[in-house]
């Protein structure tokens, strides 16, 4: 294994860990929600494999192009929000523009063109709020993959 990742791999470990410790988060806050036997048992699945994902994912955060320590940040919680609706946002924005090159009828098209128009504007809108907050340091990479091991440990630890 080579000494360091490349800046373009780091980004998109960055990408995989903010996203599945969201997501494993809501996970375990939703699954005591959960009556069905059967749906309880794929929660309980898709937690230990995140889980699993996360901790092989964390060992290669010594690797990414980064100097310092991990500081603790409160307002986590509010963090996993503002992530939970970037990550919503973006996912939508790709699923649009997924299904806008795979339909044919003209007016079905415009008002998916018109709907991505404003998931694009939305998506920005969170950004800009994480950003103006210091949490999602977009050009300052070392405060970004701390920001990812704190909240990958804060789900992990739940």
């Amino acid at each position: 294994m080579d000494k360091s990742l490349a800046w373009h791999e780091s980004l998109e470990l960055h990408e995989l860990t903010a996203f599945q410790s969201i997501g494993l988060m809501k996970l375990k806050n939703t699954l005591p929600k959960v009556k069905s036997a059967d749906l309880q048992a794929l929660y309980k699945q898709a937690i230990k494999e995140m889980e699993a994902n996360l901790k092989e994912l964390l060992q290669f955060y010594p690797l990414t192009p980064r100097d310092g320590e991990i500081e603790e940040r409160k307002g986590v919680d509010e963090t996993l929000l503002e992530g939970d609706l970037l990550v919503l946002t973006k996912t939508a924005v790709r699923n649009y523009s997924i299904a806008i090159t795979e339909t044919a009828t003209p007016a079905l098209k415009n008002v998916l063109v018109s709907q991505l128009n404003k998931l694009i504007q939305l998506h920005d809108k969170v950004f800009r709020l994480m950003y103006k907050k210091g949490h999602y340091p977009s050009y300052d990479l070392d405060k970004l993959f701390k920001n990812d091991l704190m909240l990958a440990k804060k789900a992990l630890s739940q």
